[in-house]
């Protein structure tokens, strides 16, 4: 058995040129594309549907509350996944495992659109929904990590933040795929109708997705830099171990290197979506399905600025590029309130595209910059682990944070909330070194 896994993988060694660079953006941008597909369709349903059909409807804000807890159960999820699938992606191989997780992912996004309501089955409705999150995030756990080593590790040595952006892309492709299609059955469907059976079929259609994913991953050959170690035997026994005993300094710098970046995007879609459809005085009283259409707009200021920032990391290093971006960052963070509460709608736009392209600069390099601070036998567990735990400190928390900073002290203090963030991730920035120039 081992001597035919090492035969296959010597075979793959040989073999990585078949990768060609349009197999690899397909493979590893598509997990990504529908790790955002997938949050943000639930973002959006837990809103405006799952409290009213998984929860008890005696008090409508008891059955919010409860349906954004299971909004943030994938996050409590994706740290165990990135340990699971890191433990395999370090052990056996990148392949193997990104077709695991993202049929873990998959699974689990598709039964949420195929389960009974609480009208139907009672409390174990919410409790299969809770079960089917945990899932999602568990398989969403080992996807990004898997997906930017997929790419990093099959780029040319100057171009590793640029094939590391291909992952990146997936952000703004998912987001602008999940708001087109609740923006399409709004226009459609009537709310009865979305309510009843139209918000299933954002997360039934996402299967297609999951089958291309694994088509191309399926005839992908190992990295030719995990091969390599595979050959040597180099790989280790337990990769989360290894992580915390020797690596626990690269693994905190990259957890906050990121959480920045998770804080802005969920300012940017989750809150602002909140706020900006929200009646005054308490938002600005956009009609959804406007807002709906101007996040899209912005979102191509964050599809384009990627792969860019990807071209600045290789061209002036990862380090000094993203503390370039992280200040702009914080410049952003000190003017968009007034710029967000002015009340026009051509203000709006401004602020959402300015911040879609600051979100696109500061995700662009994180492809390669998160993998490139970890050695092979352990580089899948820890880009895995740093991007999935920030979640948590970033992600996971920022739209509540800045729902309560704007209702008690107003739009400036969620500004001084987003520059606090960035500047955890400015300090953990000064802290490393870059490694734009070491070799995978």
């Amino acid at each position: 058995m081992q001597a035919s896994i090492a035969q296959e993988l010597e075979a793959d060694a040989n073999l990585v040129n078949q990768n060609s660079r349009g197999k690899v953006i397909v493979a590893s941008l598509i997990g990504t594309a529908i790790e955002f597909f997938d949050f943000y369709i639930y973002a959006t349903a837990a809103v405006i549907v799952f409290p009213h059909i998984f929860f008890p409807q005696g008090d409508p804000t008891a059955a919010t509350l409860q349906s954004l807890a299971t909004f943030a159960i994938a996050f409590i999820a994706r740290p165990i996944g990135s340990a699971l699938f890191g433990h395999f992606g370090d052990r056996v191989g990148r392949k193997v495992t990104l077709v695991a997780s993202l049929l873990t992912m998959g699974v689990s996004t598709v039964v949420i659109g195929l389960l009974p309501t609480y009208a139907t089955i009672g409390v174990f409705a919410p409790m299969l929904l809770a079960l089917a999150r945990f899932g999602q995030g568990l398989g969403l756990g080992g996807e990004w990590g898997g997906a930017a080593l997929l790419a990093t590790e099959n780029a040319p040595p100057n171009k590793r933040a640029l094939y590391g952006s291909f992952p990146q892309l997936g952000a703004p492709i998912g987001f602008f795929f999940a708001n087109g299609m609740f923006l399409l059955l709004s226009w459609l469907l009537t709310d009865e109708q979305f309510i009843s059976w139209g918000w299933r079929v954002p997360f039934l259609l996402s299967a297609v997705l999951v089958l291309v994913g694994l088509y191309v991953r399926v005839s992908l050959h190992e990295t030719p830099v995990f091969a390599k170690i595979a050959k040597a035997g180099k790989q280790v026994k337990v990769p989360i171990g290894t992580l915390f005993t020797k690596y626990k300094k690269a693994t905190l710098l990259g957890t906050f290197i990121m959480v920045a970046t998770y804080t802005l995007f969920y300012i940017m879609t989750v809150y602002s979506l909140g706020y900006g459809t929200a009646a005054k005085p308490v938002g600005l009283g956009i009609p959804r399905n406007e807002f709906l259409l101007m996040l899209m707009i912005g979102v191509i200021g964050f599809g384009v600025m990627v792969p860019v920032a990807g071209q600045l990391a290789d061209k002036f290093g990862r380090r000094k590029t993203m503390i370039c971006i992280t200040l702009l960052m914080i410049v952003f963070a000190l003017n968009f309130p007034a710029i967000l509460g002015s009340g026009s709608q051509a203000l709006v736009m401004v602020f959402l595209l300015c911040g879609f392209m600051v979100m696109g600069l500061t995700f662009g390099p994180m492809g390669a910059l998160l993998p490139e601070l970890f050695p092979t036998e352990v580089r899948y567990t820890g880009a895995s682990f740093s991007y999935n735990v920030s979640s948590i400190l970033g992600a996971s928390v920022a739209p509540y944070i800045a729902t309560w900073l704007a209702t008690h002290y107003g739009l400036f203090y969620v500004g001084i909330y987003l520059a606090f963030m960035a500047t955890l991730t400015l300090i953990a920035l000064l802290l490393s070194k870059e490694t734009a120039h070491q070799s995978l």
